[in-house]
């Protein structure tokens, strides 16, 4: 067996037995709906924790994702559950968009509209239409599509602000997380635009596709009959998914360090001092490239290509002897976050690997099998399913934060195995 081969025999083995079988069997709420906002680091089960939209909207996508390559029937019961929770308690029915949190009953929590958790909620529903061909879903994927477009495209400087009041209002504390500097501009919130436009792109060409043939479902797809897809959406779609393709070339990255600069004034004015968050870089390198690749023009892939290799080997400071990679550092305080999290070694494993893959650099490869062997080795855990959050820089366990829940999603780590598994 090959190097290649038994890497995605691995990952195959982890995606199913390790994280999906935690979330199927471990997450599901019977009593209120949909699932459980938390399990926390010692495996305790918190039943009254909050219902996050990120959280629901990542569990879409894995289920949806692993059905698609996988074609388990379980796979699209869960799904289905979370598309059926998103739609019928996270989406506003008054004002569009979707909540930021519900409480543990399904009640609206934090009502805020974060354009963050919208895109997610549109990355869910589209992979969802891609595993099945539901023409009701996509519906309400465009809709998410046009509350962004409408309320946070900044026609005057361009991009996207990060945030509104439930009725679409300004809103004074616009940080995704209590971690992240209060800027209306940020990179991460760009990246996970990007990233759902790029798949409702892919979603609406694959059913234009399938109108323009004879169309055979799989097992458990819904048959697209009578789809017609008006050739202004697809167009309105590629022109934002170009422009955002722009947005990173020419404004986000830093020119002088090949670095992702992290927060923005709405004139792009960059801000919170030399910020350096290496998983970001990482994950943004192959996102960026996704994009270009989906999007199909070939001077535009001329163009982003030289830079998902600078940035990819700008992230590189952050990689350690064992193949591990750091979160972030700040160089004008002089700190650095090197906790070990599971989230930016997924990305760093996916970004290398694209790397190797689309510009046969071996040495990315071993990046990327160096990481695969860290976490075979630190943050998976064996006894209990799913990951570890992170680990410290000294080799000890992080027992702080959550094994499941407003942050921690099958999302990363999931996405990492079926990019393997598909590539």
């Amino acid at each position: 067996m090959t190097q290649i081969e038994t890497l995605k025999q691995e990952m195959r083995e982890v995606l199913e037995n390790n994280i999906l079988r935690f979330w199927i069997d471990r997450m599901q709420d019977e009593e209120h709906g949909g699932f459980y906002g938390r399990i926390d680091n010692g495996n305790v089960l918190h039943k009254d924790a909050d219902k996050g939209a990120i959280l629901n909207a990542r569990i879409l996508w894995t289920f949806s994702a692993a059905y698609r390559v996988l074609r388990k029937p379980e796979y699209l019961d869960m799904a289905t559950r979370a598309k059926d929770y998103i739609i019928d308690h996270f989406i506003d029915p008054e004002y569009g968009g979707v909540y930021w949190s519900l409480d543990y009953q399904g009640q609206p929590k934090d009502t805020k509209k974060q354009f963050y958790a919208i895109g997610f909620v549109i990355y869910g529903l589209t992979e969802y239409v891609r595993a099945t061909g539901d023409r009701e879903v996509l519906d309400y994927a465009l809709q998410l599509y046009d509350c962004i477009e409408e309320h946070a495209f900044d026609r005057e400087y361009n991009g996207y602000i990060e945030a509104c009041t439930r009725e679409w209002g300004e809103i004074a504390d616009m940080r995704l997380s209590e971690l992240d500097e209060n800027y209306p501009k940020s990179q991460n919130t760009h990246l996970h635009i990007i990233e759902p436009y790029t798949n409702l792109l892919r979603c609406l060409r694959e059913l234009h596709a399938a109108e323009s043939c004879d169309y055979v479902p799989a097992l458990g797809a819904v048959l697209p009959i009578g789809i017609s897809l008006p050739p202004e959406t697809m167009i309105s779609v590629e022109a934002s998914v170009r422009n955002l393709i722009e947005i990173f070339t020419d404004r986000i990255l830093n020119p002088e360090t090949h670095h992702l600069d992290l927060f923005f004034e709405m004139d792009w004015k960059r801000g919170a001092g030399q910020l350096e968050s290496y998983g970001h870089d990482i994950e943004c390198s192959w996102l960026m490239h996704e994009a270009a690749l989906v999007l199909g023009d070939h001077k535009v892939l001329d163009k982003v290509e030289p830079i998902v290799q600078m940035v990819a080997e700008a992230s590189e400071k952050g990689l350690n002897a064992d193949g591990s990679m750091i979160h972030e550092a700040n160089l004008t305080a002089g700190t650095k976050d090197d906790d070990l999290h599971w989230w930016v070694q997924a990305e760093t494993v996916v970004g290398f690997y694209n790397i190797y893959q689309h510009f046969h650099d071996e040495a990315a490869l071993e990046k990327a099998l160096r990481c695969w062997q860290y976490i075979k080795d630190n943050l998976i855990d064996r006894e209990n399913g799913e990951w570890y959050w992170s680990r410290h820089p000294d080799g000890s366990l992080n027992t702080v934060d959550d094994k499941a829940g407003f942050w921690k999603c099958p999302y990363h780590n999931g996405r990492m195995c079926l990019e393997i598994i598909e590539r």
